[in-house]
């Protein structure tokens, strides 16, 4: 087991925290309860009257008693969320809701976690690029520097185990290390055995934090969730935005050890998940929800495999780069020699949002990346949509580029041009391209 110890890890001022406290965490309450601790309006929510008289067929949305602060502890919830997880893998313990932290999506766990272990201006984090981007704006908010380790090469974008066991040696102001599984933008799935050989360290005194966010467009048994109850070094951070498909709610979850999930509950704000938002929640992890949510899951696979079996018949498109264990593929857009090439990637995706409507997320500037949009799996019309436009897209590329050619091959001295200048559309792709990137992928930067 590595050699975690919580009392010097964390920083000193959160642990001697003592949390916000109400009188209802001391007791069991409900709607029968006369509720005269927290200076609420007693009189209801200012809502129309045509909401308020549906008020009784909204009790599982939570909007009868929004005049009322939400379930602080939201015990419920957790129960729920644990009975999810449980069972998935063989551990010698059940999650319980002492393993829980739920926040306001996932972005508020990973923010909090640097926040407890992370001291402003000394400590770090590491990370391994290309991974979700809110790592690093997290740890610049709080102060607190990066360190890379970049993934192995595309297209199977592993963990660099040595390299990053190494960084975790040498560097001892390194608290907390984010990855993504499966990854974003990568879309592949890590392997468990090089995150516990992460977590074994020798002597290593830091917080492995597992971002699962995409976890159930896997299968099933995929989370290593209740890994918690064996590594008291673990978190494993999920959302319910993507799979279940509720990115309007705001609701995230952090599994951890319970000294772990005690301290990022003092953190927190006192009722920081809305009444709606836990109660939507609930729907959502119930039995009915989750045979929605596998329902739903097979449609998004019919339509990732479309896309997998048709963008490479695409002329301009070129090689997928990451996995195939999420909801979106990551491709590379080629130029007129068949190579990766920024400036390609940058005007299809200007030219699908202004022209097309159709909005995809350049990744060309991050390692790895060189050349490729993510394009996240939608509807099959939403596909056919994409798909049409992004033939029509390299078509018209193609054509510009042999006019281009044409013109510059002509002697135009006559005209009083010269023919050394750029050409109208060399000008109107650098515009494109100059606020997007350069054709040189990002640096890995060291801490």
């Amino acid at each position: 087991m590595a050699p975690f110890n919580i009392t010097t890890c964390a920083r000193p001022n959160i642990l001697a925290l003592q949390p916000y406290n109400c009188a209802r965490d001391d007791y069991t309450v409900d709607e029968t309860n006369v509720l005269l601790d927290l200076n609420e309006n007693a009189f209801g929510p200012s809502l129309p009257s045509d909401v308020t008289a549906r008020a009784t067929d909204l009790q599982n949305s939570g909007v009868a008693h929004l005049h009322r602060y939400p379930d602080r502890l939201q015990r419920n919830l957790k129960h729920q969320l644990c009975k999810l997880r449980n069972d998935k893998i063989p551990t010698d313990r059940n999650l319980t809701s002492h393993n829980v932290f739920i926040g306001s999506g996932s972005v508020e766990a990973l923010d909090a976690l640097i926040r407890c272990f992370c001291r402003p201006g000394h400590d770090c984090i590491l990370t391994c690029p290309p991974t979700y981007g809110m790592y690093g704006v997290s740890a610049q908010v709080n102060d607190v520097r990066n360190h890379e380790v970049p993934l192995l090469p595309a297209p199977t974008f592993g963990l660099d185990v040595p390299a990053i066991n190494h960084a975790l040696l040498k560097d001892e102001t390194i608290k907390l290390a984010y990855f993504a599984s499966p990854g974003n933008p990568t879309g592949s799935l890590l392997s468990r055995i090089d995150i516990e050989r992460i977590l074994a360290h020798p002597s290593w005194n830091g917080v492995v934090v597992l971002d699962e966010a995409y976890i159930d467009f896997v299968h099933e048994d995929a989370s290593l969730a209740a890994l918690v109850t064996q590594y008291p070094n673990l978190v494993v951070v999920q959302t319910l935005s993507k799979a279940f498909g509720l990115a309007g709610i705001r609701v995230g979850v952090a599994f951890a050890s319970p000294p772990v999930a005690h301290l990022l509950n003092n953190l927190k704000a006192p009722w920081n998940t809305p009444s709606p938002s836990s109660a939507l929640a609930s729907l959502a992890i119930s039995e009915e929800g989750q045979f929605l949510m596998r329902h739903n899951r097979a449609l998004m696979k019919a339509q990732r495999n479309r896309m997998l079996e048709e963008l490479p018949k695409i002329n301009g498109v070129g090689r997928l780069r990451g996995g195939t264990d999420s909801n979106f593929l990551l491709f590379e857009m080629l130029n007129t020699r068949g190579e990766p090439d920024n400036a390609v990637a940058a005007v299809v995706y200007d030219r699908l949002a202004k022209t097309s409507r159709v909005v995809v997320r350049f990744r060309g500037k991050e390692p790895g990346c060189f050349g490729c949009l993510r394009i996240t799996v939608g509807t099959e019309d939403e596909t056919t949509s994409f798909l049409e436009s992004l033939r029509k897209i390299f078509v018209a590329m193609r054509q510009d580029a042999g006019a281009r050619r044409k013109m510059e091959s002509h002697d135009c001295v006559d005209d009083g041009v010269n023919n050394s200048s750029p050409s109208l559309s060399s000008l109107s792709l650098e515009r494109s391209t100059k606020f997007l990137c350069t054709n040189e992928p990002r640096a890995a930067v060291k801490g």
